[in-house]
């Protein structure tokens, strides 16, 4: 007994599979392969370590003298979940479920089982393993049923994960963050905010790593009032003090809801930033159009000795691009290579190209695509065709166009956009041209959606959407608010051209009376007090007509209105936007 003790400090102690042989050979010396708690020991290094080698524990298994106990099983089902072929747990699971020699398969059986499931990405296999665990007693397992959400999720089944969530008998706080991370992970933002709501109706808290993944989802859905309610909470908790992915994810959080003030406040009362921190401000300033202060904040970035990556250099063009700066975009993109070796993607080929087109230098801007590596993607030919609608160059736009024809990439979006440009020129024929190409080739088209957050909750409107229950009242307010503001436009749809091309932008937000912004803004005026910010986020570019009237309805309602779009961040006020009607 004093040599098996003995043994086992010594494994508890082992840090690589070298010296794990030499104590392996001395357990068969000693006769000790028999002892359960050694060979346990033995095994799940080899298994589980990150020294370990899973073959080994292979070999060592197939060679352990009988009994073998589940303390083995599980350390090979852990070990193989990690591997290169994670099935391979659960032939060692069924093996284990048919012996009668080893106990019944346990929580830690289970665990690991799921994991594999997870990994595979086998919703079938996930499927078998819930009947197993209903089979052998354990659907009230509070640890296994956290750990069958997080499989059902990880295999795309979100419905499903809900579903075992909400039977979990007594549900503790690890089930409660999985449950939120599965959403957060599986991209359905507004589906995290509504648990956490759930949550802090029964006084349930968070845990750090939670808190990231749910300011991450109100980054993406622009819910600033949600973010700040739990910020607060990770505030009280003393999150923000000792975890620097907190203040990250806060400083992101306000950024994309368009607080930069508070992201700002957040920025400068952390203790520690790593480049994380940086590129949040750097990013969250350049795509708000200030690119002096963007600059400004990597300078300081490198002064306090950070060095840069490839986002640093995609936050300060952006900043560039929208400002205006050439000269400095010019002069970061190529420092970006020449002092710091980072190879320039496609986005930071895009930023050039939408960079030059913002200042009417089409020719340059087509020399960056023909001479980046990406040419042949659909993206930078997108951001040039953007351009020339913008300085009714029909030339260029039509280069673009055949070019995203050729790459099989064009979309309704697109289709719109020449003919904005062949209108802009007085081509009814390039207008109609559009239009018939768009309804004969069945040209696709990207669903238009927007978010808003009112009173706490976040509501997403599609065009023409007629599925909220205060619909009515929605589209009456959307009435109001178009007689009140649409007088004001200075740039009213009025020819035939126009309208053809407004058919089209409706058309690449898949048809409907009105665009979801629209619908969104009606109902945040609808719903909040006077003089309340509206902050929405919509998937698509804004277009012409409601770009102008959104305008409008800043200064008949005396509302700040921000929208964040596919390509920027709009802040309307007093009847002006922030991007001064080029986007």
């Amino acid at each position: 007994m004093c040599r098996a003790a003995s043994l086992v400090t010594l494994l508890q102690g082992c840090n690589s599979m070298r010296r794990l042989r030499r104590i392996h050979a001395q357990v068969i010396v000693s006769g000790l392969l028999r002892n359960p708690t050694v060979s346990a020991k033995l095994l799940a290094f080899c298994a589980t370590s990150t020294a370990g080698d899973l073959s080994y524990a292979r070999l060592l298994f197939s060679h352990l003298p009988p009994p073998l106990h589940l303390d083995h099983w599980n350390s090979l089902i852990r070990g193989s979940s990690r591997g290169p072929a994670p099935l391979d747990s659960l032939h060692l699971y069924n093996a284990v479920a048919r012996s009668s020699s080893v106990s019944r398969p346990d929580a830690v059986t289970f665990s690991f089982l799921l994991k594999a499931c997870e990994r595979s990405k086998a919703a079938a296999k996930c499927r078998e393993a819930h009947g197993s665990i209903v089979r052998i007693g354990f659907s009230s397992s509070v640890i296994v049923c956290t750990n069958l959400t997080r499989c059902y999720a990880g295999n795309g089944l979100i419905g499903d994960a809900r579903k075992v969530f909400d039977e979990i008998p007594e549900r503790d706080l690890v089930s409660w963050n999985s449950m939120i991370a599965c959403y957060c992970r599986a991209g359905l933002h507004e589906g995290a905010l509504k648990i956490y709501d759930e949550m802090r109706v029964l006084g349930v808290g968070l845990d750090e790593f939670t808190t990231v993944g749910l300011l991450s989802s109100c980054a993406h859905v622009g819910a600033l009032n949600f973010g700040i309610q739990v910020q607060e909470f990770a505030e009280k908790n003393g999150f923000l003090e000792r975890n620097i992915y907190v203040g990250n994810a806060l400083v992101d959080m306000h950024a994309k809801c368009g607080s930069l003030d508070g992201a700002r406040r957040v920025f400068g009362r952390m203790r520690r930033r790593d480049v994380f921190t940086w590129n949040s401000m750097i990013v969250g300033l350049g795509v708000h159009g200030h690119g002096d202060e963007s600059i400004s904040f990597f300078q300081r970035m490198l002064m306090a000795g950070i060095r840069p990556n490839s986002v640093s250099f995609l936050g300060l063009l952006m900043g560039c691009s929208h400002q205006g700066l050439v000269g400095e975009g010019i002069k970061y993109f190529q420092l970006m290579h020449s002092e710091f070796n980072l190879q320039p993607d496609l986005k930071h080929y895009g930023c050039m190209v939408d960079m030059f087109g913002r200042a009417g230098e089409l020719d340059r801007a087509l020399q960056v695509i023909r001479s980046s590596p990406c040419s042949d993607d659909p993206v930078l030919w997108r951001t040039l065709l953007s351009a020339c609608k913008i300085h009714k160059n029909v030339e260029m736009g039509e280069i673009a166009f055949k070019n995203l024809a050729h790459l099989s990439a064009q979309n309704a979006g697109d289709c719109a956009l020449l003919a904005g440009i062949y209108a802009s020129v007085g081509d009814s024929q390039g207008v109609a041209r559009m239009r018939k190409m768009v309804k004969d080739q069945g040209i696709k088209t990207t669903p238009g959606w927007t978010w808003i957050e009112v009173n706490g909750e976040v509501r997403k409107f599609v065009v023409g959407d007629t599925s909220h229950p205060d619909t009515k009242e929605i589209y009456e307010k959307l009435k109001e608010m178009v007689s009140r503001a649409a007088p004001l436009c200075s740039a009213p749809v009025s020819s035939k051209e126009d309208a053809a091309v407004e058919a089209l932008e409706e058309l690449s937000e898949n048809g409907g009376d009105c665009h979801s912004e629209m619908l969104a803004i009606a109902c945040g005026l609808m719903k909040t007090s006077e003089g309340t910010s509206l902050r929405i986020v919509k998937n698509l570019r804004v277009c012409k007509d409601c770009h102008s009237l959104t305008k409008m309805v800043s200064r008949v309602y005396g509302r700040e209105i921000m929208v964040r779009d596919r390509v920027r961040f709009h802040h309307f006020k007093d009847g002006s936007c922030s991007c001064s009607d080029y986007w």
